[in-house]
């Protein structure tokens, strides 16, 4: 992979702002023609520098849904490659952080309302690996730039 210049670091920001920007309109902030523009976007796609393409959703249009934020403490000598099959198959979960400090892992989970929230916090207590967890719900979101970092 060859390193960013400012055309590339200008496109992600582009890209970042609205992935479904055209290669035209791209091309038109960076004065860069359709072709180059497609060539350093497939080049960035393929060194993995773009990983993919997402929309941003405004979790609070959708209906009743829940957002928590879940530490989850493990026992000794639990490696992340061990504790992330725990979580892997639980839709609910929107992010897995490992993290330092207290906490083994962050979990920030999506759900549909308290008795959901209930059902998965005692299948995530159930799983060998975890020794407890402490669970917060969401009361707003001052600021989101998740999507921005994807």
């Amino acid at each position: 992979m060859r390193p960013l210049d400012d055309i590339d670091r200008k496109i992600l920001a582009l890209l970042r702002e609205n992935s479904r920007r055209t290669l035209a309109d791209i091309g038109a902030q960076v004065s860069l023609s359709v072709a180059a523009v497609k060539r350093r976007v497939g080049r960035l796609e393929s060194d993995g520098v773009i990983a993919g393409y997402t929309a941003r959703i405004d979790t609070s249009m959708l209906a009743d849904a829940i957002e928590v934020v879940m530490e989850v403490y493990c026992a000794d000598r639990t490696s992340p490659a061990d504790i992330r099959p725990s979580f892997e198959h639980l839709e609910e979960v929107v992010t897995a952080f490992t993290v330092s400090g207290e906490p083994d892992v962050l979990l920030r989970l999506r759900v549909d309302n308290v008795a959901h929230l209930e059902e998965i916090v005692e299948r995530v207590r159930r799983d060998p690996n975890v020794v407890r967890t402490r669970t917060m719900l969401v009361l707003s979101t001052i600021l989101d730039r998740s999507a921005e970092l994807s």
